[in-house]
C-alpha cells in the first residue's frame, strides 16, 4: 500500500512541476516550484522502486498519469486545447499501462510459483 501512496506522491509532484513550468514562462518565481516538484517526484519514484515495484509498471503509471493529469489540468488552468482525439489518446495510454500492470502481476505470480517449485525462497537471488 505504501508504494502506491509514494507513486501518487511522485505523480502529483511531477504534474505540479510541469504545470509550474508553464506558469514560470510569465512569472519566473514559479521556477522554484518546478525544481522542487521534479526533485520530489524523483525521490518518491526512487522510494517506490526501493519497495520492489517493477520499474516498467512504476514508470508506466507515473508517465501515463502525468500525461493525462497534465493535459486535463492544463486545459482547465491555461485554456490549452483538449480535443476528442486527445481524449482517445489518453484512453489508449491508460489502457496500455493497465495491460502492462496486469502482465507484470502475471509474471510475478509465475516467478513465485517457479521458485516455490524449486524450494528456493521467493526473496533469494538466482541467476537468470
Amino acid at each position: 500500500m505504501m508504494r502506491w501512496l509514494l507513486l501518487v506522491g511522485a505523480i502529483v509532484s511531477e504534474v505540479t512541476a510541469t504545470l509550474s513550468l508553464r506558469a514560470a514562462v510569465d512569472h519566473p518565481g514559479w521556477y522554484v516550484l518546478v525544481v522542487a516538484g521534479y526533485g520530489a517526484s524523483f525521490v518518491f519514484l526512487a522510494a517506490v522502486l526501493k519497495r520492489q515495484m517493477p520499474v516498467g509498471v512504476a514508470y508506466g503509471i507515473w508517465g501515463a498519469s502525468g500525461v493525462t493529469a497534465t493535459a486535463i489540468l492544463a486545459a482547465w488552468l491555461f485554456g490549452d486545447a483538449l480535443t476528442w482525439l486527445m481524449g482517445a489518446g489518453i484512453a489508449l495510454v491508460i489502457g496500455g499501462v493497465l495491460i502492462v500492470e496486469v502482465g507484470s502481476q502475471k509474471a510475478e505470480e509465475s516467478r513465485a510459483r517457479a521458485l516455490a517449485d524449486t524450494d528456493v525462497p521467493v526473496g533469494s537471488e538466482r541467476s537468470r
